[in-house]
């Protein structure tokens, strides 16, 4: 087997890649073994780029980086991936900013990113690409007679076909996403909508979870991100012992803590938790001085309106329920707005009574799984769950809840608190052999051993350049043939 080729929007550098470490660096560290590389945006603005990938070596690893400028960043980045895909992909039409410009500058950033990795590609390479920046990618590498085995995990939701068509360019992603060998998704009604959305708008021919494409057979999987659970567990219980996990334990004095870690993004259902906890001490005021809500939300994203104006609402949410509800020696509410490292984060959910997790709309979100990990069998805490998150469909022995409703979270964080022990022991009983058997490494092998077993080579030749009205790619033909198998391939060469 090639080398495995990793590639997302942005590199997590060998500095990066310690306790802080994002989501991705977590969920792929099995996968990747030495000789693996890894390829994508360095994070710098620069004026002029270079058209080549800079490479770097640690570990073992590759790091093969490019810069962008601030036109492209401002397209590719802001306007297109995040001022347009995110908000479609999660639901939320009405915050979705589609122009025309700006998706020009994500067709043509995936076309710089395409011609800098096929330099560095070697034949026998397996290429696993991540997430929405990068929808077009594989189409730009078939465009340079790429042959690799190419796949797409989507990290975050996908919608239904009548949500889709709202945006101008949408068929000409879904060609894009059909340039793949093997697309993936968290679960079973992401998947759904995907094929749907190919049945109905490519026109294809549905083959239970595939469908042949510009004459190339697209398969769709549901893989579900996990965590690596003994580690995780390992960390929680060493980190709970620690400084940090002391002073917090100090200074709850003896009361429950409920938690909620998340980046700061109205994805999030953020205004409508710390609601649901001006609720709770509302109408269950026997928990008033005996719990306190410790509420993470990194801030990310910090150029964007939409994300000011959630900070600002958030703000004045926490400071409306601590000014209503404080005592002199208690203040319910602990709002944090910069990030805690991964460790510190273990220790502090298992000191916690409840963990809640409410997004409006989630691919998967990692901290529910991470909470279940940190928990003590003999005392877990309770996890409570939007329905809308991906988790949901692993972690039924949850408390789930519609997001939408602060009442019902405040019902059911009453209910977490409230809960007897031996409840407590059976949930988490169920949960925590459900998030043992979905891992990070099985993610990874269920995805590459899907991508391992695709032939690929019948490349769909297009025109040297998109369309000029909206970067639609033209398909001119097929280039017959198809690639032998890597074995074949590597008997060939000697």
């Amino acid at each position: 087997m090639g080398r495995l080729v990793v590639v997302s929007n942005r590199v997590p550098m060998p500095a990066e890649r310690g306790p802080r470490a994002g989501g991705l660096a977590v969920a792929l560290a099995d996968a990747l073994r030495p000789g693996s590389l890894w390829f994508g945006w360095s994070g710098r603005r620069v004026e002029d780029p270079s058209e080549t990938a800079e490479l770097a070596h640690a570990d073992g690893l590759t790091y093969a980086t490019i810069d962008m400028t601030e036109a492209e960043y401002r397209a590719f980045y802001v306007g297109f991936a995040n001022g347009a895909l995110w908000p479609l992909l999660h639901f939320r039409l009405g915050l979705m900013t589609y122009r025309r410009e700006d998706y020009r500058g994500y067709c043509a950033v995936n076309r710089r990113f395409a011609a800098a990795l096929a330099a560095v590609l070697e034949p026998d390479d397996l290429v696993w690409v991540h997430d929405y920046h990068l929808i077009p990618l594989a189409q730009e590498l078939r465009r340079l007679s790429v042959r690799n085995r190419i796949g797409f995990f989507l990290h975050i939701p996908f919608v239904p076909p009548v949500m889709l068509e709202v945006l101008p360019c949408a068929s000409e992603l879904l060609d894009g996403l059909a340039a793949y060998d093997v697309v993936g998704f968290h679960t079973d009604a992401y998947r759904r909508a995907f094929l749907q959305c190919a049945q109905q708008m490519l026109g294809v021919e549905l083959d239970q979870d595939s469908f042949v494409h510009n004459g190339s057979t697209v398969h769709a999987i549901v893989d579900p991100v996990g965590i690596d659970t003994e580690a995780f567990a390992k960390d929680a219980v060493r980190v709970a012992r620690g400084a940090e996990s002391r002073r917090l334990r100090d200074s709850l004095s003896g009361r429950a803590l409920a938690i909620g870690v998340d980046r700061l993004d109205y994805s999030k259902g953020l205004p409508n938790r710390l609601v649901a906890f001006g609720r709770l001490l509302a109408t269950y005021p026997q928990h008033r001085r005996q719990v306190n809500f410790l509420q993470v939300a990194a801030r990310s994203r910090e150029d964007n309106s939409d994300y000011q104006q959630l900070r600002r609402e958030l703000d004045r949410l926490a400071g409306n329920i601590n000014g209503r509800y404080s005592e002199f020696d208690w203040i319910p509410l602990r709002y944090i707005t910069r990030a805690l490292s991964r460790r510190t984060l273990a220790g502090f959910y298992r000191i916690a009574r409840v963990g809640v997790v409410t997004p409006l709309r989630d691919g998967m979100n990692l901290v529910a799984k991470e909470f279940i990990a940190a928990q003590a069998a003999n005392d877990p805490g309770v996890l409570v769950l939007s329905k809308f998150a991906g988790a949901a469909d692993e972690l039924a022995e949850a408390l789930i809840v519609n997001p939408f409703d602060p009442d019902e979270i405040a019902e059911a964080i009453h209910q977490a608190l409230s809960m007897e022990l031996d409840e407590r022991r059976a949930r988490h009983l169920a949960l925590a052999e459900k998030v043992r058997h979905s891992t990070a490494r099985q993610f990874c092998e269920v995805f590459l051993g899907q991508l391992a077993r695709c032939r690929t080579g019948q490349v769909v030749e297009y025109a040297s350049s998109p369309s000029v009205m909206a970067g639609r790619p033209c398909p001119r033909a097929l280039v017959p043939g198809v690639v032998p198998d890597i074995h074949a391939q590597r008997s060939q060469r000697g």
